[in-house]
């Protein structure tokens, strides 16, 4: 857009993140190739020490201290012309300056405190030459782009830009599912390393591209909606945003069931259920996490799912409910030797026991859990297991 001094700011922020990218350096060494060629070759042919900055036009209305509201009323058609031409000035700045307008109209500001721009620097300058001289390279500047790309230029450049870009989002690559496997691929490496915003943020857009598509470009076009539901669910639960989750899991079960895939169902009530528990309704995960019973395969996720709907049954104080779900998890990590899950479902039984007064096998239960934190080298879940297991055992001597 030929914004070179923003271009250059940003390279070298770049740069800073990521110094071993050859981008960044490359575009530092051009920004600051155009920003030296434009300055020299129009606004500073013999060099900077060769310009003398003055006070004259726009600046001198200011530094003379001369404002409309003194201007002499037989000047009022006169002054109408110069506000008419002043406001269309400031509005052509105002899109050519860009973020540094507001600077500009500071710097204005500045020049009408007297005391200010009467005041000197440690090396004499005085301010009033110091802000003269500040806008007046903003100006210049000013002046440089205009020749450069004037105005109506630009907003036809950006209107074909917009228009072109408009026509790449419609149509589909020339290899739509390797860009799509991609697209996947970077967005749930950026919720695995928690960046969540920026996952969630490529996922939308991915998902408006994807909607565009015909089913003739994408074969499984509702498979990728379904898989992008999914992906946005689980950032913004992770972000608390647990009704717009639960919506985008809900959409991602639509569309499993409307194509009758299973393991995408499987994945939905997964994550439906998730949310509810998350909220507080177990009852309603339960209902869920069961429906979804039938379609768990291996042991790591029965283990998994056993667990959460005993320890959901465990939040409503239905105690037995909670250690048959906890013996079933035990089973399942036990067929696998899953140590983690077979010290999840100890404890669950553990706490189940204990709330129904079992004592004694309360602490059997603690007392397998805790072989296992040892062996995992859980310290936490240890201590707190031995916590647990102290106010067992003072029950059964009780």
């Amino acid at each position: 857009m030929g914004d070179f001094e923003f271009a250059l700011v940003y390279y070298h922020r770049g740069h800073k993140l990521r110094p071993e990218l050859q981008e960044f350096r490359l575009g530092i060494q051009k920004a600051q190739e155009a920003i030296d060629n434009s300055v020299g070759t129009i606004c500073l042919p013999k060099g900077p020490s060769s310009v003398k900055l003055v006070n004259k036009g726009d600046l001198s209305f200011f530094h003379n201290g001369v404002h409309p509201q003194n201007l002499n009323p037989s000047n009022k058609k006169e002054s109408k012309k110069h506000s008419k031409k002043t406001d269309k000035g400031e509005k052509t700045a105002k899109q050519l300056l860009g973020e540094l307008y507001s600077d500009r109209e500071y710097l204005k500001k500045l020049l009408q405190d007297e005391d200010l721009v009467k005041c000197k620097i440690r090396s004499g300058e005085r301010v009033q030459d110091l802000i003269v001289g500040s806008i007046s390279y903003l100006d210049t500047r000013m002046a440089f782009w205009q020749q450069q790309k004037p105005i109506y230029a630009r907003q036809r450049d950006r209107k074909l830009m917009q228009q072109q870009w408009s026509k790449v989002l419609h149509k589909p690559p020339s290899d739509p599912t390797r860009y799509v496997l991609s697209s996947l691929e970077e967005i749930d490496t950026a919720l695995s390393a928690g960046y969540t915003e920026s996952g969630l943020n490529k996922a939308r857009e991915l998902m408006k591209v994807v909607k565009d598509w015909s089913e003739d470009a994408l074969p499984n076009k509702n498979e990728v909606l379904g898989n992008l539901h999914s992906y946005i669910g689980n950032a913004l639960m992770d972000l608390g945003n647990m009704d717009r989750a639960l919506h985008h899991h809900e959409k991602d079960l639509e569309l499993a069931k409307k194509c009758d895939l299973t393991d995408s169902k499987s994945r939905a009530l997964d994550n439906i259920g998730r949310v509810y528990a998350r909220i507080g309704k177990f009852q309603q995960a339960i209902e869920v996490w069961e429906k979804k019973l039938p379609l768990a395969c291996g042991g790591l996720e029965k283990a998994w799912l056993f667990h959460e709907i005993g320890r959901c049954y465990l939040e409503l104080k239905r105690y037995m409910e909670a250690r048959d779900y906890g013996s079933r998890s035990l089973m399942a990590a036990d067929d696998i030797s899953d140590e983690k899950w077979q010290l999840n479902a100890s404890v669950l039984m553990a706490q189940a026991e204990l709330k129904l007064s079992n004592y004694k096998a309360s602490v059997l239960h603690f007392e397998r859990a805790l072989e296992r934190a040892k062996l995992l080298q859980d310290d936490s879940a240890s201590e707190a297991i031995q916590k647990a297991l102290c106010e067992a055992r003072l029950r059964v001597t009780q």
